[in-house]
């Protein structure tokens, strides 16, 4: 899995999609700094699931982002789409291979480096820690320290997703401590400001 510097935002859905949300994303893309967009809707059907992952799924290949189901392995599968992003109480590593064969499959890892060597060992295609910074779209138990990255480093070249409340002001320490991506959601869809103009406070 390549590593673009300049593309280090993983950007996770809102939890619900309305109909300006695909403007929305449009004028995100354009910034050209976002390297994977998760889907990540908890509610509704699956047919409409599918409806809505068709519709970003053609945006994603336009600007040459990779789109990831979040959870759900078998819509992953039905869209076609990049991969999957799989939470500890999700499907395993290995089932989801099976399902989805050479896709990316990434792994929440929590605050855990045991968690990180499971999944490097099953060959996960990225680690997610998290949370570093309180955060108001996902509850999380867990806390990780910035010293966590670099110890996560040390022991594997796979690709590290930092998550949980990071913003304009502390996303900076999070790629100095050698995070590759950033996952956010709330900031950008969540803030005073357009989502556009988040992204671009993130340079």
């Amino acid at each position: 899995m390549k590593v673009n510097k300049k593309k280090f935002i993983y950007l996770i859905s809102p939890t619900k999609i309305n109909k300006s949300f695909y403007q929305d994303l449009l004028k995100v893309f354009k910034q050209r700094k976002v390297s994977f967009f998760q889907l990540r809707l908890k509610k509704g059907s699956f047919k409409n699931k599918l409806m809505i992952g068709e519709k970003i799924k053609k945006i994603c290949k336009k600007f040459n982002v990779k789109f990831l189901i979040n959870d759900d392995v078998l819509l992953a599968k039905r869209l076609n789409a990049d991969g999957c992003h799989l939470g500890q109480n999700d499907m395993s590593l290995v089932q989801a291979k099976k399902i989805i064969k050479e896709k990316i499959i990434g792994v929440t890892c929590h605050n855990s480096i045991k968690l990180a060597k499971i999944a490097i060992n099953n060959k996960a295609d990225y680690l997610a820690f998290g949370a570093f910074y309180p955060s108001k779209t996902k509850k999380s138990n867990f806390k990780a320290k910035l010293s966590l990255l670099k110890k996560i480093r040390k022991i594997t070249k796979t690709p590290i997703v930092a998550i949980g409340g990071i913003n304009s002001k502390n996303y900076k320490k999070l790629l100095l401590n050698k995070a590759n991506f950033l996952a956010i959601s709330g900031y950008i869809w969540n803030n005073k400001l357009k989502p556009e103009e988040a992204i671009k406070k993130l340079r």
